[in-house]
């Protein structure tokens, strides 16, 4: 499968002699440093926000309201955030993005402190606020790939997925603290974290684009350039098969620790415990992102995909015959170990796969798929939990697994694909 023509100064930075590390490229490592901390800063709010709506208004309704108010916006601009990364240049889409959330949480900040913060401040806030994050994570995704060489793009992604599950064991920890010294703090925190990102991303000194051609000017209307998007994206044999393949597993994981949570109250095991049980799915995870790069040499990208998915759907089968304990955490830790180098792998090779001047539209609809389907996640493993027992409700998101293995077995898109 040929691989999308690369800028100049992108097949410059590739050169002909030995490659550079990653840990040497001052352009990538400014990128994701700065993300790291925006990262951690939106973990800190994702733990205070429920907790300040419920002392302002005392309704766990309104606390969860606040978060699919943030969900949702960001499944909405996930289209649009495509167009925008694919028609202005991505460094000042991604500046104008941390202006806003910068400004957005200080004003939240400052009106927490004063004690005049309401529920229409704090919605309006999030709803910026999660509009700004899905501009910016999809222009992020879209400029990778001219940011680092072509045999990088799997290190490169898989270093992501390091950040994220390590933000999701650092985060929630040290909002919850934050929030205990002074509720104000983790909402200044993170507006801090998205200045310190700004200023990442200013210093950035490669282009994050390919040069458009003059009539690239004459751009269509947004929903037509969303469709021509979409158009590539399910046209291409790959591309369409990863959609199949992201959207049931993001709904299985997302289901089965929504579902291990719950029976595990239904029980009566102490926070502590649940949060235990998500440590350790996300140290699976974390340990997973590390060894990425190695597990990605050693195995074709067919080969891991499938061996991800058969994998995926017999361990969280194991997990429902555990469920209700904290060791059906374990099988599923086993589960998301090779989840970060799939991801990878899948990412960098769409990156490679598709032209420029469409990823950001591409890699829109895949985070749009992906985004969706685990949305539905908690409704329905809360709806089976309440007609079902744990197991049964459970073993559900193995199935969905297992057609989404078949998929990769089958799929001629994911069997043909090189290296």
């Amino acid at each position: 499968m040929s691989r999308a023509p690369l800028r100049a100064d992108a097949a410059g930075a590739a050169g002909t002699g030995p490659a550079p590390g990653l840990w040497r490229n001052r352009d990538f490592n400014l990128l994701w440093t700065g993300q790291c901390l925006s990262d951690l800063g939106g973990a800190l709010v994702d733990l205070a926000l429920p907790l300040l709506v419920l002392q302002l208004t005392g309704s766990p309704a309104r606390a969860g309201l606040v978060g699919t108010a943030g969900l949702v916006t960001t499944l909405v601009c996930r289209l649009p955030a495509g167009v925008l990364a694919d028609r202005f240049d991505r460094r000042r889409l991604m500046i104008v993005c941390d202006l806003l959330r910068l400004a957005g949480y200080a004003l939240l900040g400052w009106a927490v402190a004063a004690g005049t913060a309401s529920l229409p401040v704090i919605v309006a806030v999030v709803v910026a606020g999660a509009a700004a994050t899905a501009v910016f994570s999809t222009a992020e995704h879209a400029c990778v790939r001219n940011l680092v060489r072509p045999d990088q793009l799997t290190t490169a992604v898989a270093r992501n997925e390091a950040r994220a599950y390590g933000v999701s064991l650092a985060g929630p920890p040290l909002g919850g603290l934050l929030f205990g010294l002074g509720r104000a703090l983790p909402f200044l925190g993170n507006a801090l974290s998205h200045l310190l990102s700004l200023l990442a991303v200013s210093g950035i000194r490669r282009p994050l684009q390919e040069a458009r051609p003059a009539r690239a000017q004459e751009a269509p209307a947004v929903g037509a350039s969303a469709a021509q998007g979409l158009r590539f994206l399910l046209g291409h044999p790959f591309l369409r098969a990863l959609l199949v393949i992201a959207a049931p597993l993001n709904m299985a994981f997302t289901g089965m620790i929504f579902a291990m949570t719950l029976a595990l109250r239904r029980v009566g095991a102490p926070p502590a415990l649940v949060g235990l049980a998500g440590t350790i799915f996300a140290l699976g995870g974390l340990l997973g992102a590390f060894l990425a790069p190695v597990l990605q040499r050693r195995l074709r990208l067919p080969v891991l995909i499938t061996l991800l998915c058969w994998a995926t759907a017999a361990l969280m089968a194991v997990s429902t015959l555990l469920a209700g304990t904290v060791q059906a955490a374990v099988p599923l830790a086993a589960a998301v170990f090779l989840g970060p180098t799939a991801n990878a792998a899948l990412f960098a090779h769409q990156a490679a796969v598709t032209p420029d001047h469409l990823q950001g539209r591409v890699v829109g609809g895949v985070l749009l798929a992906a985004g969706s389907a685990a949305a539905l996640a908690p409704a329905l493993a809360g709806a089976l939990l309440a007609r079902f027992g744990p197991a049964p409700a459970m073993l559900v998101f193995p199935l969905l697994v297992t057609a989404a293995a078949m998929t990769a077995t089958l799929s001629k898109g994911i069997r043909t694909v090189p290296g």
